[in-house]
């Protein structure tokens, strides 16, 4: 939809694994640590002086390597794919990794890990409670506090409250920042399109945090300066979902009719929505709140579903959403759960929706085309 420079760099750091910054990074003497779920706080890692980067799969075609240590038939392709990009050396770059904080299936990364021939000096897990209440919000800054001293012990640094508080501060920048841009495909002329806040959202937890805060600040600008146009007539839709760390389902959506104006997925608008408390004395409760009572739940969390519902709810009639796609990954018993609820409830409300069970690549494009085209002219009377 533009030309803008922040965005090309953005789909190439979206669509890739180390870059050019993370090359700058580790040569100042920095150090990188992934992890696996939007879950795990980047404010911990921050406040220890670590970059955090979120493991992904991007651009993987095959699981083959990891279909050794994982039974196929029963996990997520999104799983092993990650878990395969592991095993090809892609993710040399990092100093160690923090695993879990999500489904089984993802914590089982940790396992297989430890007994691959991939040897991270510094490799942990931490679990994410299956509620949401007072009482598991509790257990998860306990659970932080643990993790906390792995790291001090192992990278040799001290992660103190005022450390913690700056890189609170710095993560809620990042948020506001990407809701900023969420905003604006609330008009009738989005100025981004769905794929490209794909490589937008992806981009934010594989860059340096401050140059990624400072490319957003100047992306707003750019996209200020647009001139909105004329309404546009494309079918507005809303993808709910798992992690969706590539574009192959928002590109044949955006090239069949219509345009994905916002999602609800863990790698998109999930990672955006509420900030961290910054006047809680006690920072490592803050981010505990944050991530068990704030934002949008997990459908593995105990009563999540009323909580879904409603923020999906919430983005249809904010979003002008005519259309949700709910997509999961084969296997993912939580999500498809979820959607198969969900759909039920929107059927209530008059939001149609089209589910779609697909493995790890949308690759099965024909197929998914017609059903997506044939969705979207359900809801256009047959006029794209």
């Amino acid at each position: 939809m533009n030309s803008s420079l922040i965005i090309e760099k953005f789909k190439t750091v979206a669509t890739t694994f180390s870059n050019e910054s993370i090359a700058g990074w580790k040569a100042g003497g920095g150090k990188v640590v992934g992890y696996t779920c939007s879950f795990v706080p980047e404010e911990l890692l921050l406040a220890a002086g670590l970059m955090p980067f979120r493991i992904r799969a991007t651009g993987s075609v095959n699981s083959g390597l990891a279909d050794d240590y994982f039974e196929a038939a029963n996990i997520c392709s999104m799983v092993r794919h990650t878990f395969n990009v592991m095993l090809t050396g892609a993710y040399d770059f990092l100093d160690g990794a923090v695993i879990g904080g999500g489904c089984d299936a993802n914590r089982h990364i940790y396992d297989n890990l430890k007994r691959s021939p991939v040897k991270l000096s510094f490799l942990e897990t931490i679990f994410f409670p299956h509620g949401s209440d007072d009482v598991m919000a509790e257990f998860y800054s306990r659970e932080l506090g643990v993790l906390k001293s792995k790291i001090e012990d192992h990278f040799g640094v001290e992660i103190t409250n005022d450390k913690l508080l700056d890189a609170i501060k710095l993560c809620n920048e990042t948020r506001e920042l990407q809701r900023k841009i969420y905003a604006l495909r609330m008009s009738d002329n989005p100025p981004v399109t769905g794929a490209e806040m794909v490589a937008i959202m992806v981009a934010g937890s594989s860059l340096p945090k401050n140059e990624y805060n400072a490319n957003l600040r100047e992306l707003l600008c750019e996209l200020a300066k647009i001139e909105p146009g004329l309404q546009n007539t494309l079918t507005r839709l809303m993808i709910v979902g798992p992690g969706n760390d590539e574009t192959s389902l928002c590109d044949i959506i955006e090239n069949t009719g219509g345009i994905v104006v916002t999602d609800l997925t863990c790698f998109g608008r999930k990672m955006v929505i509420g900030s961290v408390d910054e006047d809680n004395p006690d920072p490592l409760r803050a981010i505990a709140d944050y991530q068990v009572l704030v934002r949008p739940f997990c459908p593995k969390n105990l009563g999540a579903q009323p909580h879904i519902t409603k923020t999906v709810l919430e983005s249809v009639k904010d979003f002008r959403v005519d259309g949700v796609v709910g997509q999961n990954f084969l296997c993912c018993d939580m999500w498809g759960g979820s959607l198969f609820i969900l759909n039920k409830e929107l059927r209530v409300t008059g939001t149609p929706m089209l589910r779609i069970e697909r493995e790890y690549q949308a690759d099965a494009a024909g197929q998914l085309k017609t059903r997506i085209q044939a969705f979207i002219e359900t809801i256009t009377g047959g006029a794209i």
